[in-house]
Formats: C-alpha cells, sequence, structure tokens
C-alpha cells in the first residue's frame, strides 16, 4: 500500500474509534453512575528523511532534519472519573458519592462489586 495511504487509513480508524467513543458517552449521558471515555492517541514510528546538519547541496546544511509520520492509533481509553450532576429524588434510599470513591455491594452470587450508583432499593426480604 502506498505510504501516504497507509498514514491516512490508520488517522482514519483512529477517528472511527474516536467518534464510538464520543456516541457512547452521549448515549450515556442520563445514565446514573456513567463516566465517560476518552480515546488515547499515539504516534507510530517516524522515518528519518534528512537529518539536521545534514547536506542539501554543495555549499549548504539542512537546519531541520525532515521525518514523516507513519501514522497514528488508539493506545487507550481513559474513563474520566470526575465528579457527574447530583440529582434529587424522592426515594430515601439513594445516596450519592461526592468526591472519590465508590459503594461496596454484594452481588446475587456473593461476589463483591463496586458502583458509584446510590439508587438503593430494598430486597423482598426488606434487606
Amino acid at each position: 500500500m502506498d505510504a501516504s495511504l497507509w498514514v491516512a487509513k490508520t488517522g482514519l480508524n483512529a477517528q472511527q474509534t474516536r467518534m464510538t467513543v464520543i456516541a457512547n458517552n452521549l448515549a450515556n449521558v442520563n445514565t446514573v453512575g456513567f463516566k465517560r471515555d476518552r480515546p488515547v492517541f499515539e504516534d507510530l514510528l517516524y522515518q528519518n528523511i534528512r537529518q539536521a546538519g545534514g547536506q542539501t547541496g554543495a555549499d549548504t546544511n539542512a537546519a531541520t532534519g525532515f521525518m514523516l509520520g507513519t501514522g497514528t492509533r488508539i493506545v487507550a481509553t481513559e474513563k474520566i472519573q470526575s465528579q457527574g450532576n447530583m440529582m434529587s429524588t424522592e426515594n430515601a434510599l439513594d445516596l450519592a458519592v461526592e468526591g472519590p470513591g465508590f459503594f461496596q455491594i454484594v452481588q446475587g452470587d456473593g461476589t463483591i462489586a463496586y458502583t458509584r450508583d446510590g439508587g438503593f432499593k430494598l430486597s423482598q426480604e426488606g434487606e
């Protein structure tokens, strides 16, 4: 594949992933306890076409070098752990976490899980 097309392809792939992350953030904007994601990009390798200080002609040297990038890629998506909006409810069991922290809950199978969703309800046994 032509090098310039490869660079364009990597950029398009990275931006497609970025758009997917943004769409997910928008789709969950009203989900209680949702933390938005942010894509993290990195450059792929650079090729040195001309070294800085290298000769460009009989009597001239290049002041700066010339490097050609080979594209970009997504290396991770980060969870943004900033405080979300608090909403007032009529449920006396609803709680909110202000600042860092999570609620520790016990799931139906006995395993421990962590959540920032403070919409708690009583079980049929009243627990």
